[in-house]
């Protein structure tokens, strides 16, 4: 460690508490710097160092011994990161990691308060679900959670996102490629998979900002009919169509997908970034609901985060549920496709884009962190924080293989078992 002058009681003692619970082998890529310019473990450059504002943040970072009490206190500014804010995830790993009642004996060594609590954060699902007051994904709660994490502000949304708002995992086709055109190549691999044509229908279940559904239009002559519960979303995506003279083409609709009526089945539906908000009790309903809305022969195509092949384990409450993405749920892979199948559908091809999800969150965050200022005329500073951080984390988790993101192909056969797709995805690469 690195001591700069005679050191406080609180300086020692934070110094004590870091060689008590982290120990200087355990972390490769983050160093600690105390509020007074104390450095631990050592001078040795780091990719990330995590910056301590005042005697209590430690109290206030660990004492919780959860992911959640971690990042909170990172949004009230207890701490900050300098460098590489996902390398900085390499401690939440840590700490993930501990035993919780040895971890609480040797905090109490150190420090007589656990969990010491800051001000309360203005911009809390808990808060807002108490009023909701309805069952995980009924109807109700559904909205109010999309709407909690959607309806933020679309300009802040743009600040980070290509020009088409395209919030998901875009697809890289060279080491070189930028954030736009790599979104440009994600919607035709979409199209492709989908072997779009002239005036087919097509659902495109949680529509976001209609940048699917316009691009599908321009350039594969389809007919979309887009869903959200976004009301913020919706209005930007039916301006969109509009502006673009695609209004009798592109329809936008604020509801559910459970109450899309059935008479006219697709030719053929998407759902990208959606059924991550569903649950995993519901997933068999949702893909028999999707099965009623398309045509025998036709194809869906799920694309959605699932849980990784190393998943790392949470206790206690989720950030992410309560400041981002509340009542999310991101099964493995096997159970989603598990559940498409008893629905009826025929799995066709599944394809993980993981590495694709490292270099969009990557670049995701490098346009925010350097839009912080313009950020701060949508949203205030802990929410900023609040989307650095998780955009962070989760480029960290795709790294780590916690999380993969899966393109997953089903077909609905026919009455005799018919599927009229081409004998090889050679076409998708032409």
């Amino acid at each position: 460690m690195t001591r700069i002058a005679a050191l406080t009681p609180a300086v020692t003692r934070a110094m004590d508490f870091l060689e008590d619970a982290i120990g200087a082998p355990a972390l490769e890529r983050v160093a600690f710097e105390l509020w007074d310019g104390a450095r631990w473990p050592d001078d040795t450059p780091r990719p990330a160092t995590i910056v301590l504002k005042h005697p209590e943040a430690l109290e206030r970072m660990f004492g919780g011994g959860t992911e959640k009490s971690l990042a909170e206190a990172y949004l009230r500014d207890d701490f900050d990161v300098r460098g590489e804010l996902e390398a900085a995830f390499e401690l939440a790993d840590f700490v993930a990691r501990l035993p919780h009642p040895d971890w609480l004996t040797m905090f109490s060594r150190h420090f007589q308060l656990l969990g010491i609590g800051g001000a309360p954060l203005q911009r809390s699902w808990r808060r807002l679900v108490r009023e909701v007051g309805e069952p995980v994904h009924s109807p109700g709660r559904d909205r109010q959670a999309v709407s909690f994490h959607y309806d933020l502000s679309n300009d802040f949304f743009a600040l980070w996102l290509d020009p088409r708002m395209q919030y998901s995992c875009a697809y890289y086709e060279k080491n070189d490629t930028g954030l736009d055109a790599a979104q440009t190549a994600k919607l035709h691999h979409l199209c492709r998979k989908l072997r779009l044509k002239p005036r087919q229908r097509v659902l495109d279940v949680g529509c976001g900002w209609g940048g699917f559904a316009l691009f599908a239009v321009q350039h594969y002559g389809a007919q979309v009919t887009g869903v959200t519960l976004s009301p913020q979303q919706a209005a930007l995506a039916s301006n969109r169509a509009r502006a673009a003279g695609l209004a009798t083409d592109v329809t936008i609709e604020l509801r559910d997908y459970r109450d899309l009526p059935e008479a006219e089945p697709f030719d053929a539906i998407v759902s990208v970034g959606m059924s991550e908000h569903v649950g995993r009790a519901h997933l068999e309903g949702y893909f028999e609901k999707l099965g009623r809305l398309l045509k025998p022969g036709g194809v869906f195509l799920n694309h959605a985060i699932g849980e990784g092949v190393r998943p790392r384990g949470e206790r206690g409450p989720s950030f992410i549920d309560e400041h981002v993405f509340p009542d999310s749920d991101i099964p493995p892979i096997p159970v989603v496709l598990t559940a498409a199948e008893r629905a009826g559908f025929e799995v066709r091809d599944v394809e993980n884009l993981r590495d694709h999800y490292t270099r969009t969150l990557r670049q995701w965050v490098g346009r925010l962190e350097d839009n912080h200022e313009r950020a701060l005329r949508y949203v205030d500073e802990a929410t900023y924080r609040v989307w650095r951080l998780y955009l962070a984390g989760s480029a960290h988790g795709f790294r780590m293989g916690q999380l993969g993101v899966y393109q997953a192909l089903l077909a609905k056969p026919g009455a005799a078992g018919d599927v009229p797709l081409p004998l090889t995805r050679r076409d998708w690469y032409q």
